[in-house]
């Protein structure tokens, strides 16, 4: 991947309105969703590891997201992975795997720093890791996740500010609190970071046009697709069991064929240009 590809995806969140950001969890998905038109493509961590047959967020999924990010650097769009909480090890071995990544052609990583116990990383190692990253590879955006609302700490606004100010001022691009609900407490993190906020899109309860209005850069979907083809799995073979009438604006054999075939983009799955993202 060319540099053009980095500055691209950074670019994507200076730009008028927010990066929305839907999350794939194999190549198909990815691939759909860049002929659909997104600007980026990110991955999912649940959609990964479910896919897999593995537990979410628990480091046992390293092949697998390096076996998917091999797949869907070719897309037409910047492509960012989830790196769960860099799969184990300390900032070198951490930043050797964000550096392969970034050399495989992936624009942009998520970092977090939730454990599967219940509780966040250590603040100073944290900044630690971050730091050593972006030295190591300071074109790849990386985008610095904070668990405070997600775990339910005592005062999660608090703890939130903290370390997505620590993590900014350790060279991260952009900050991550996925969780985060209330405006007020958007507001006050788009007001004091000084990166790009990323907010983890919730149905009922967030709008695109709200969020933008708040000062978020970018909104992520996070396994929400996922769940949402399990749904849509799920009840599609329910309809068939149950002999109902089989929704007729599926994918063709084709289309999905075509998601396979990189001069044939554009006939691949898509839907009516109404609902297109550009």
């Amino acid at each position: 991947m060319t540099a053009d590809r980095f500055a691209e995806f950074r670019a994507l969140h200076h730009a008028t309105k927010p990066l929305l950001l839907p999350n794939a969890w194999d190549y198909a998905s990815a691939a759909a969703l860049a002929d659909a038109g997104f600007a980026a493509v990110g991955t999912t961590s649940l959609g990964v590891a479910a896919a897999a047959g593995k537990p979410d967020a628990e480091a046992a999924t390293l092949q697998e997201t390096l076996t998917l990010a091999r797949s869907i650097t070719g897309l037409p769009c910047p492509v960012s992975v989830d790196m769960e909480a860099g799969f184990g090890g300390g900032p070198a071995q951490v930043a050797d795997l964000a550096e392969q990544l970034a050399e495989l052609g992936i624009a942009g990583i998520n970092i977090e720093d939730g454990r599967p116990d219940g509780t966040l990383a250590d603040l100073t190692a944290q900044r630690e890791l971050i730091s050593t990253v972006k030295a190591r590879v300071p074109h790849l955006f990386v985008n610095a996740r904070t668990d405070a609302f997600w775990l339910g700490t005592p005062e999660p606004l608090s703890e939130a500010l903290t370390r997505t100010a620590t993590f900014a001022d350790a060279g991260a691009d952009g900050v991550f609190v996925p969780g985060i609900a209330a405006d007020a407490d958007i507001a006050a993190i788009t007001a004091k970071t000084g990166v790009p906020l990323n907010v983890l899109f919730m149905p009922n309860r967030h709008t695109v046009e709200g969020l933008t209005a708040l000062g978020v850069r970018r909104i992520s979907t996070g396994s929400l697709l996922f769940r949402a083809a399990l749904h849509a799995t799920i009840r599609t073979a329910l309809t068939v069991r149950d002999s109902a009438p089989v929704t007729a604006d599926l994918p063709t054999y084709d289309q999905v064929m075509a998601l396979t075939a990189p001069g044939q983009r554009g006939a691949a799955v898509r839907v009516s240009d109404s609902h297109r993202s550009r």
